[in-house]
């Protein structure tokens, strides 16, 4: 299962496998309208000579070879811009756009049908023939138009996918459903693994990218015993470190036999990869948000509003966080008996790695203070009175308003901080 959806996860960001899927099914549409047979005075047969056909296939060939290059010396020039301008943890994005795959399919398919009726149109057992598939030179005119279409569309969307509110919408718009599964929801202390449990090494390094929890505990269930991993989702793990804890519920040494059956389980339910993904992992979201804004309010930048937008969409994020039981992931069975333990990030956290960088980059800015603490009033007025969540605002607004004070430089400008630093209060009271 996790197998197939790494190829899953894979396939969606490679731009070569929709253009590869385009070409084949062209060249497969093509050698079946080449049966076709229409007359020469049908409105849908090409009307003229096989000479014409195969100059006009060869026409959209070449034409098609420049489109596709340019096309993709565009994407380069995008992604080289999101990447310096905003976070390189955004080019997983632009990679996974539908459309600009969609496009770049098109234009291959277009190619690959033209340059495979080369081989049927005015040629017959290598001599030339006045007979040739009159309505699939059609379609290849017809392909040709559709083409036009998307490098016009392909412009526009590109345009518009460079900017940086369409950028931070993706990331909003990619993030809030991780937030809202609350498939690490555990607020309870998160349990340790006994002394006698045995240690579970990584056979490689890499991020843990995705944990099939369901079928890890079944499995765990199963055998008669538990197991907890060390990394978080996200989280780096070096080969030849510890990756999980296996043990069974009864005191004493763990055998050689679970030992076994867990890594197997570990293996084939627990995935690890080069780099992080969204899959079952928020803040890597988070991450992307903070990354622009961090970038915003570098000297090389200093773009303090881009910095603003970030904020306010991460008070999007944050606001389905204040919400929600946020922490570990813990399966138990039906006695009670813990089965599967994965740690998660818990409110606190995520607040400080949302608020901690952008905190440090921009304290001499008091609107990105005003910004991050307008963020923390809405969380305080969510989160309600659940437990911790009004303790992680306050050290974070304190935090602010402290490196606020500190490197501001015109104590006028701290006046709308403090007036909102008293709204943040009001808040709890009420």
């Amino acid at each position: 299962m996790i197998r197939r959806d790494a190829i899953s996860e894979y396939s969606r960001g490679a731009l070569w496998v929709l253009p590869t899927i385009c070409a084949v099914v062209a060249i497969a549409v093509g050698l079946s309208l080449s049966f076709v047979d229409v007359g020469p005075r049908s409105l849908l047969a090409f009307q003229g000579t096989a000479d014409d056909a195969r100059t006009l296939l060869i026409g959209i060939s070449s034409t098609m070879v420049t489109v596709i290059a340019l096309l993709l010396g565009l994407a380069v020039v995008a992604l080289q811009l999101s990447s310096t301008q905003f976070s390189p943890r955004l080019l997983r994005n632009f990679l996974r756009d539908r459309p600009n795959q969609v496009v770049l399919g098109v234009f291959v398919g277009t190619f690959a049908y033209s340059a495979g009726g080369l081989f049927t149109v005015g040629i017959s057992g290598g001599q030339r023939v006045d007979e040739f598939p009159r309505f699939a030179v059609s379609v290849a005119i017809a392909l040709l138009f559709l083409s036009l279409a998307l490098l016009v569309f392909f412009a526009d969307h590109l345009v518009h996918s460079i900017q940086v509110d369409a950028i931070m919408r993706v990331v909003e718009r990619n993030t809030l459903p991780l937030v809202r599964a609350a498939e690490f929801s555990s607020e309870e202390p998160t349990p340790e693994p006994p002394a006698w449990a045995a240690r579970v090494p990584s056979s490689v390094s890499g991020y843990l990218q995705r944990v099939d929890v369901s079928r890890l505990a079944a499995e765990a269930a199963q055998h008669g015993f538990a197991v907890r991993l060390r990394p978080r989702i996200g989280e780096h793990v070096v080969a030849g470190t510890t990756f999980a804890w296996v043990w069974r519920p009864t005191a004493g040494d763990t055998p050689p036999d679970v030992a076994r059956l867990g890594r197997q389980a570990l293996y084939r339910y627990t995935r690890l990869g080069f780099e992080r993904t969204l899959e079952q992992d928020p803040s890597f979201g988070l991450r992307q948000l903070v990354d622009m804004a961090c970038k915003a309010l570098s000297p090389a930048v200093n773009d303090p509003y881009t910095a603003v937008q970030a904020i306010e969409r991460l008070s999007v994020l944050y606001a389905e966080l204040a919400t929600r039981p946020v922490g570990d992931c813990v399966v138990r069975d039906p006695r009670g008996a813990v089965v599967a333990v994965v740690a998660g990030r818990r409110f606190a956290e995520h607040l400080a790695l949302g608020c901690g960088l952008i905190r440090r980059y921009g304290a001499r800015e008091p609107t990105v203070a005003y910004a991050l603490l307008r963020m923390l009033t809405t969380c305080a007025e969510l989160a309600g009175d659940r437990p911790g969540r009004r303790a992680a605002i306050d050290r974070e607004a304190r935090l602010i308003v402290d490196a606020a004070e500190r490197d501001t430089v015109e104590p006028a400008d701290l006046a709308w901080i403090r007036r909102q630093i008293e709204t943040l209060g009001q808040v709890g009271a009420a």
